[in-house]
């Protein structure tokens, strides 16, 4: 989509929903991957595992569930092809990106403290992820550890406005 690719990152309540929608609200192309590109499946070979529900006990499908969290690496890579757009931002939490992080001319990690965390968390739907207590311990313990996203990027504090968030992700683009 652009011939630029940008990767908006960071753990799940950091933000990558509400930039990915002011980015489109602003005119830009932006993938929400959460919601275009996920699908679950086995992070190494892709393989679809959708009955992952069914398969596993409650108590553990947030930690699997999450783990099986992943983006179609054919669409990402045929999506960054095409060369339609100044610049396309991909958004959203996937693991497997290491197998097209390669595709990036940029990687963008959205952070925020744990009290924003945890407000953001609150504030979700019922049936949001994040809202039940094994969720939200998987997000606190990943927010901590900084194991599931990428090791390298501009990080940006998600804690500013929205539009502050989105500012300063294009003051690094358009520079």
């Amino acid at each position: 989509m652009g011939k630029r690719n940008y990767l908006v990152e960071g753990v799940s309540g950091t933000g990558k929903t509400s930039v990915c929608q002011e980015l489109c609200r602003r005119g830009y192309a932006a993938i929400h991957g959460d919601r275009e590109l996920r699908y679950q499946g086995d992070p190494t070979v892709g393989e679809k595992s959708e009955d992952v529900g069914q398969r596993f006990p409650t108590v553990l499908s947030a930690e699997i569930s999450h783990a099986q969290n992943i983006w179609d690496v054919e669409k990402v890579r045929r999506l960054a092809a095409n060369q339609d757009d100044d610049a396309t931002f991909f958004c959203g939490g996937s693991r497997n990106f290491n197998q097209f992080l390669d595709l990036f001319d940029e990687v963008f990690i959205l952070d925020v403290d744990v009290e924003t965390l945890n407000q953001r968390l609150d504030s979700r739907a019922d049936d949001d992820w994040g809202k039940r207590k094994s969720e939200r311990e998987l997000i606190l313990r990943l927010h901590a550890t900084k194991e599931d996203i990428p090791s390298s990027g501009i990080v940006i504090d998600a804690t500013q406005p929205l539009v502050s968030v989105v500012d300063e992700i294009l003051s690094h683009v358009l520079a």
